[in-house]
This record gives C-alpha cells, structure tokens and sequence, in this order.
C-alpha cells in the first residue's frame, strides 16, 4: 500500500496545534541599544524546566535528504519543547502530529524555505530532521536534565511525502 503525505506551506494558523514559527516576519519588534539593533521578541514558548530540567543549545548538521522520503518513525519529547532555527537560508520538511497518543490520521508535513524556524511543543510528534538540497545546519534549544525525554514509534506503515501537484484549468 502506498500512503502518500502530501506536504504543505508552512504558516502560523497551521502550524499552530504543534507549536511555534520562529519567524521576522509579522513578529512584536523594536529598537534597543540606542537604535542600532532591532530585537524581534519572544518568537517561541521554550518549555523545558519541569522536573528538572534546564535549557540546551545546540548546533545539529543536517544531511540532506532526497525525495521521495518514506516517514517510518515518529518521535515526541514529554518533558519539553525543541526549538530549530536554521543558521542559513535552507530548505527543509517538518512532519508532525498532534500531542498526545499517536493518531497517523492527523499527520502533516510542511515545507519550509528560508529563515524560518519552529518550535515543537512538548509532547508533539515529530519526525527527526528532513534537511533538503544540501547540508544544514541547525540551532536548536531544547531540554537536558536526568530524566530521558524521547519517545519513538514505527509505523505499522510508512508514509511517502510528496509536494501537491498544481493542476491547470
């Protein structure tokens, strides 16, 4: 059986049941440092102190990936968010569901150019990184401490990723 996942635009509404988009766009700015900066503020809600746990950062270097991709295993984090911000202007694919138990029916994908980052909340699912075109590299926050904080699944199924097709009329 071919199950495809069709991926979509990122956008703030959508993207929104699984997190944050780390964006300048439409981003709360101002100016500090007597008007030579600007600081585009609180882009992301990093959860990562419960139970201990304290704030990482990270730099992760993606290979890329070629499509088609098959989507075989999920991943969430319990204890916290994970924040990616890519560190050039990159192209890349987030995979994701709802937190909570697993439910393959409200799966989505999303294509990312740019800039732009996101920011799983805690519990959601996730597939690890699907850097795209060449290699990436990735800041990205989020939670150490004691307690183990992955979870993984297989699917009984993978799920073959794909860009919507434009059909003329």
């Amino acid at each position: 059986m071919n199950r495809t996942l069709r991926i979509e635009p990122l956008t703030r509404d959508a993207f929104a049941p699984f997190g944050d988009v780390i964006a300048l766009d439409g981003a709360r700015h101002f100016p500090i440092n007597g008007g030579t900066t600007e600081r585009f503020h609180d882009l992301a809600t990093i959860d990562v102190n419960d139970a201990g746990g304290r704030p990482l950062v990270n730099i992760l270097r993606g290979q890329p990936r070629t499509l088609p991709f098959e989507v075989a295993m999920m991943e969430r984090h319990p204890l916290g968010s994970q924040a990616f911000i890519p560190l050039g202007i990159v192209r890349y694919l987030v995979v994701v569901a709802p937190a909570g138990p697993f439910d393959e029916r409200q799966l989505r994908a999303f294509s990312i150019e740019g800039r732009e980052g996101v920011n799983y909340a805690r519990g959601v699912w996730h597939h690890p990184l699907i850097a795209l075109d060449a290699v990436a590299d990735f800041l990205v926050i989020d939670r150490g401490g004691l307690q183990p904080n992955c979870d993984e699944i297989e699917l009984a199924q993978p799920y073959r990723l794909a860009f919507e097709e434009v059909v003329a009329t």
